[in-house]
């Protein structure tokens, strides 16, 4: 059976862009994440700057792997193309889909989990071969999905629900992304949405998202937390408490700290860059963020951007690939024939 697809539904009360749409055309189903997820504010920047940017929705291939994060993908742009990968694979899968077809504009959702432990090797290759995406990593520090372990960006000192302390140094995406020569490197905060919409770059761009789990911030007192329920209740199914929490919102001024009060009365504190800050120079940016790093502060806002794209050959000059979508191309140009595929072969022994 044929499916034929709904055409987008029309808002009329609704600004449209040139396209003729609204921001409601790029939405997606309800998200099913717990209420005051950070997650969904990203998700809410996606759909402004997909709507702004006047993005033809057929002409977007959203991928995502495995947690939380990776839920993402089907609440935003409802007509695009879709790929939710294996955990960690998000990377591969949208590099073969920008092979193939070099005009759809690639935007990969993914987290701390699934990108800077199983999925770090992905995420590098990613960089070095410099694919045309957005790689946009919503990272709270814990396993959302998995109950709350520690993920990799989780910093040392931090508590667990348990109150476990973590103790292993932690992986800075921006700065492995810097290290590794990315054309392109941000960082954001969930709750500040004029800061945060996405950016598109001719390039890979890495757009490093703290993003709170409200899931997870509940602590030591609280009759509310998952440790003194279980404790104090008999269980005839299993059941988790997810307590409601509001969205966490707020916006900084450039160059100054903005502390932001977190769920369980820590407080996260970001710096965002200032006029004077040369987002051109790669040295000065990965000492900079290393030296907010130890003054316990998060440098958000564009903090690497290659002068004139950069040097880096992009994935399709380096393996030398066929300007036209390979959807589009011949069964003859597909399938050359027995002797070039001979030829190849032994080209390999």
């Amino acid at each position: 059976m044929t499916s034929i697809a709904k055409p987008p539904v029309r808002h009329r009360a609704l600004p449209t862009n040139s396209l003729g749409l609204t921001k409601r055309d790029y939405e997606g189903a309800m998200s099913t994440l717990c209420a005051g997820c950070g997650h969904d504010s990203v998700t809410a920047a996606i759909v402004q700057a997909c709507h702004e940017l006047e993005i033809p929705p057929h002409m977007l291939a959203k991928m995502s792997g495995i947690g939380c994060s990776s839920k993402t993908t089907a609440y935003f742009a409802r007509q695009a193309h879709g790929f939710n990968s294996v955990h960690g694979r998000m990377p591969s899968v949208a590099t073969g889909a920008h092979a193939a077809n070099r005009q759809l504009l690639c935007l990969g959702i993914s987290g701390d989990g699934d990108s800077l432990s199983i999925g770090l090797g992905q995420l590098c290759h990613a960089i070095g071969r410099n694919v045309r995406m957005t790689y946009v990593l919503e990272n709270n520090g814990v396993y959302g999905l998995t109950k709350g372990q520690f993920s990799a960006s989780a910093d040392v000192g931090s508590t667990s629900k348990k109150g476990q302390k973590n103790v292993q140094p932690p992986i800075d995406p921006v700065l492995v992304a810097l290290t590794l020569g990315a054309t392109f490197v941000a960082r954001s905060f969930s709750g500040d949405k004029r800061q945060l919409v996405p950016i598109v770059h001719d390039g890979f761009a890495l757009v490093d998202v703290i993003s709170p789990c409200v899931s997870f911030n509940d602590h030591e007192g609280s009759t509310k937390s998952y440790r003194y329920t279980r404790e104090h209740a008999t269980d005839v199914t299993e059941i988790d408490l997810v307590p409601l929490q509001r969205e966490i919102s707020a916006h900084g001024e450039a160059g100054a700290v903005l502390a932001v009060p977190m769920h369980d009365g820590t407080v996260v504190r970001f710096r965002a860059v200032d006029e004077h800050y040369d987002p051109t120079d790669r040295d000065a940016a990965y000492a900079h963020v290393r030296a907010l790093r130890e003054r316990g502060e998060i440098a958000t806002g564009l903090l690497y951007a290659a002068p004139g794209g950069g040097a880096t050959p992009s994935l399709h000059e380096t393996h030398g690939t066929v300007e036209a979508p390979l959807a589009g191309l011949p069964h003859d140009a597909l399938c050359p024939g027995r002797s070039a595929l001979d030829a190849f072969m032994d080209e390999l022994r």
